[in-house]
């Protein structure tokens, strides 16, 4: 079953249970594809899914950044039930551990050395990472490495 089939499933199971907050949760999520579809006219797969639930989890905990800056705990409170549903549909984060390897992996396999392969390393972890770890601190992590 892929992504968008189980999103489906879920969203069918949350109206038969009424259960309004995870309903809205996938609605948004499915309306974040249809928007990708439409504007590029292509069937989103599993990965493209995945980065859009990426995206939409990263801008999450932006607003509950903010939210909670402005003292406003109940809508900090309603970004955080939409994060842990739309966390269910990613697979599961990778160890820190898993992470080094990785890029320890693209390091080697790309001969790369100082600041100036940055870029050809974080092209080549991304399509492993999206999803399963945050690209920020892989950048932080990319740029340590390059510069030790």
């Amino acid at each position: 079953m892929t992504i968008k089939e189980q999103i489906m499933a879920d969203m069918k199971a949350a109206m038969k249970a009424h259960d309004a907050s995870r309903l809205g949760a996938i609605r948004l999520l499915m309306a974040a594809i249809k928007q990708k579809e439409v504007d590029e006219r292509i069937q989103c797969g599993d990965a493209e899914i995945i980065s859009i639930i990426a995206k939409l989890v990263k801008q999450r905990h932006d607003s509950i950044e903010q939210y909670t800056a402005a003292n406003r705990q109940d809508l900090a409170d309603k970004e955080q039930a939409e994060i842990d549903v739309l966390s269910t549909y990613l697979p599961k984060p990778l160890t820190e551990e898993e992470i080094q390897a990785i890029i320890d992996e693209a390091i080697a396999t790309l001969g790369a050395s100082g600041m100036a392969a940055m870029g050809k390393v974080m092209g080549a972890v991304k399509p492993k990472l999206t999803g399963r770890a945050d690209m920020g601190k892989v950048s932080a992590l990319i740029k340590q490495k390059l510069t030790a």
